[in-house]
Formats: C-alpha cells, structure tokens, sequence
C-alpha cells in the first residue's frame, strides 16, 4: 500500500513519521518546503501537489490545521479519484464538512476515512496515541493497517461524521480541565502550598486526568510549550459550541471558555502556547507557579507496540 501524507505540523509530522518508521511506502507533501525535505532525507517522496499524490497513491491521509485548509485539499485531489482510492482524514476539523467531502469522495467511487488522533504530540511520535476511526465498516477495515501502526487504539465510531464530533469533545473537555488545573494551582500557590506536593495530591487523587499529568508538569517547569497553539484550542471549542447550538444546547461553560481562551490571545498572541492561559492569574496575583524538577517537555516512555482495535461496552441482551 502506497500512502501520501499531506500536513506535517505539529502532528502531522509525528504520524507520518510512525508510518515511515514502519516501513510504509510513504509520499509526503507540506506547504513548507524543509518539512519535506526533512522527510525525503529520512527516505519518504516528496509529492508534487495533492492531485499528484491521489493519482501515485492508494491512501491519501490529511492532518491540517483548519476545515477550510482540509476542503481545499480534498477539492484538489477530486479530479484524481477513482475506486480503489481511499482518503483519510486525520484533522480535528468539522463534522459536516466531513460528510460533504465524503460524499464527494464516495461519487467517484473511492473510499473516506476520518480518523483524528488524541493523546498528544509526544505520543502521535511514538505511535502510542488513541485514533477514533468514523466511516462504513469495510472502509475501516481497508485502513486497520496503516491505523495500528499510527496509534496503539483504534475505536470505530459509527458512520463518517461521528469521530469529528468525539474529537471535538474530547478536546473540549481537554481544554475545561486545563483551565480548571490553573485554577487550582494558582489558588493552592497563594494559600501557600509547595506546588511539587500540591500536583502529586492531585495525581493520586480523584482530582487527576491526563491533562493534569501531563500539561500540569509543563506549567510548573515554566516551559508551557504543549505543541498546541491558542488558535487551535479556539476551533475546536468553537466547533464543540457548534455541534451543541446545532442541536439546541444551552451550553454555560464552553461560552466562558472561549471568552477566556479570547483574552488569552489577546494577551499573548493568537498562537501562543494554550498552557500560558495560566500567566492570566499569575499576573492577576504576582505569583509564579513554578516548581523545581519538571520536565521541560513532554516524553512518551511507553514502547512501541502494534496498535488494536478496542470496542464500545455493551450491556448483554436480555434473556
């Protein structure tokens, strides 16, 4: 199986760095020429233009930054799909542009895939990060190889549609926690608590997730540096509100967090790093949450193994 990778960000480049670390036959593209030319030194192809990559290829996967970036490349490769061509999307982008472009996709008899990825940078470049796989059961099926090389747990949601919309709440929920844990470390720093004991009572207690274990650790070393931009945060929780104003939900806290997230770029830059959200109470209080002995940045530690497909739970059919 040929596979072209078009977007080699931040997360991008990770993920088609595991496939090229697993011996896939691998033709990459990306508007910034070095990241390109950092692949083909690796071994990978550098392709030409996305239409290019279709025609060479057998799978086409995207990972970009926005909706509108995601439309226009699909729109390019239009004109060179035909079946036995398969598209997987592995952006954090918007449910319905999903399905539209799908449509397209399916009309010329190919195949589309959407699986966007959650776990973080640092395990999107050890293979280790989860994928949610939304699409018809055999074109899942097609990709399964190529998806348990990228990520150690694939979970098929449901028709194309369904994974954009976990992905955008899962990243929602990312997001309310690390604004909650700034909360709380800036409140404990100004009762007076050591911070280095203050994040391990979270850790151990029910107050910890993955967001505390891991973005805590880079607030309190001071390097903030996530891999994940403010501009980001505010797509995918504006496509959250989206998805809840489309189906008439009265949300209170995602309105609020985007406020907040719009402040914080106001103040630090519209691609600030998300976790300097906290220097907005740092400056309100003159303090420093720092701690001594955490890691500058963020490393997967987990080995490498062959991903898997895991499956929702389902309660046994009654008797």
């Amino acid at each position: 199986m040929k596979v072209g990778f078009i977007g080699l960000g931040n997360v991008g480049g990770k993920l088609a760095g595991s496939l090229l670390r697993n011996g896939i036959d691998l033709v990459v593209h990306d508007l910034d020429p070095a990241l390109v030319t950092a692949f083909t030194g690796r071994g990978a192809e550098a392709g030409a233009d996305p239409a290019a990559m279709m025609r060479a290829c057998d799978v086409v996967i995207t990972c970009l930054p926005n909706p509108a970036a995601s439309a226009a490349v699909v729109e390019a490769m239009l004109p060179a799909v035909r079946p036995g061509k398969t598209w997987v999307e592995m952006s954090t982008t918007d449910a319905d542009e999903i399905i539209r472009l799908g449509a397209e996709i399916h009309a010329r008899g190919g195949r589309a895939v959407e699986c966007p990825v959650s776990g973080g940078c640092h395990r999107a470049e050890t293979g280790n990060i989860s994928i949610f796989a939304g699409g018809d059961r055999a074109g899942v099926e097609h990709v399964m190889p190529l998806l348990t090389r990228l990520g150690r747990r694939i979970l098929h949601t449901g028709p194309l549609g369904t994974a954009s919309k976990l992905k955008v709440m899962t990243n929602y929920l990312a997001n309310a926690n690390l604004l909650a844990l700034c909360e709380a470390l800036v409140t404990m720093k100004a009762a007076g608590l050591d911070m280095a004991t203050t994040y391990e009572a979270i850790r151990i207690s029910s107050g910890t997730s993955f967001v505390h274990e891991t973005e805590s650790q880079l607030i309190l070393s001071g390097s903030r540096n996530v891999n994940f931009t403010m501009d980001l945060i505010q797509k995918d929780i504006g496509l959250f509100q989206k998805l809840a104003d489309d189906h008439g939900v009265p949300l209170e806290i995602s309105p609020l967090m985007i406020s907040i997230m719009t402040d914080g770029q106001r103040r630090y830059g519209t691609r600030a790093q998300s976790d300097r959200i906290i220097e907005r109470l740092d400056e309100a209080t003159g303090l420093a949450v720092l701690a001594p002995g955490f890691p500058l940045e963020l490393v997967d530690d987990e080995p490498e193994e062959q991903g898997y497909e895991v499956h929702a739970a389902r309660p046994a059919a009654a008797e």
